[in-house]
C-alpha cells in the first residue's frame, strides 16, 4: 500500500462512512446488482446481523475517515455450505488500485479459517477484469460463469463466481 490504513473491526460509528462508500458503488458500478441506495437503517440492520453471526465487518481508515470495507456472509443457507462464505469488499472511490484492497480480503482469511470455514466465494461481474485479477492474485480461481443472470445499467450482466480454499 502506498498509505497507511488502520484495519480494524468495524462499529456501529463506522457505518456512516461505510454507507458512503457501497452507495457510491451502487451508483457508478456493477460491483452490486442494485439500484437503489442503501439507508443508514438498513447498513445498521446488516450490521448487527454480521456481528451477531460471528462475521466480521472490517473497516479501514485514514485520514478522510473510513476508506474501505471488508466482510463475508453465508453463501446459501443450508447445512451442507456451513464451511462455506461469499466475501464482499469495497474502498473509497479516492483510494482504489493502492493495495487496500487486497489488504482488506487478506485480513478476511484467518478470520473465515478460524470459524472452521473451508472455501472463500467472490461473485464479480464478468466485465470487471480487473477484479477478477485482483482475486486472482489472491489465490481465487474462476469456478463458475452465469450468463445474463443481473440485469443494470440498461443491459444484462454476466457473473463469475471465483474460490479460495482457505
Amino acid at each position: 500500500m502506498s498509505e497507511s490504513h488502520d484495519i480494524r473491526e468495524a462499529t456501529e460509528a463506522d457505518l456512516p462512512g461505510l454507507l458512503a462508500i457501497y452507495n457510491e458503488v451502487i451508483a457508478n458500478s456493477t460491483a452490486v446488482y442494485s439500484y437503489v441506495p442503501v439507508t443508514l437503517a438498513d447498513r445498521l440492520e446488516w450490521w448487527r446481523a454480521r456481528t451477531a453471526a460471528g462475521y466480521p465487518v472490517l473497516v479501514a481508515h485514514d485520514a478522510a475517515g473510513i476508506a474501505g470495507f471488508s466482510t463475508f456472509g453465508d453463501f446459501r443457507a443450508w447445512p451442507g455450505y456451513r464451511f462455506t462464505v461469499e466475501h464482499s469488499v469495497h474502498v473509497r472511490a479516492d483510494g482504489r488500485s493502492r493495495g487496500l484492497g487486497t489488504a482488506l480480503v487478506q485480513a478476511l482469511f484467518p478470520r473465515a479459517a478460524a470459524l472452521g470455514k473451508h472455501v472463500m466465494i467472490a461473485g464479480v461481474d464478468a466485465a470487471n477484469a480487473a477484479s477478477i485479477r485482483f482475486h486472482e492474485r489472491l489465490g481465487f480461481t474462476r469456478c463458475g460463469h452465469l450468463r445474463e443472470v443481473g440485469y443494470k445499467f440498461d443491459r444484462w450482466l454476466d457473473l463469475v463466481f471465483l474460490q479460495r480454499t482457505l
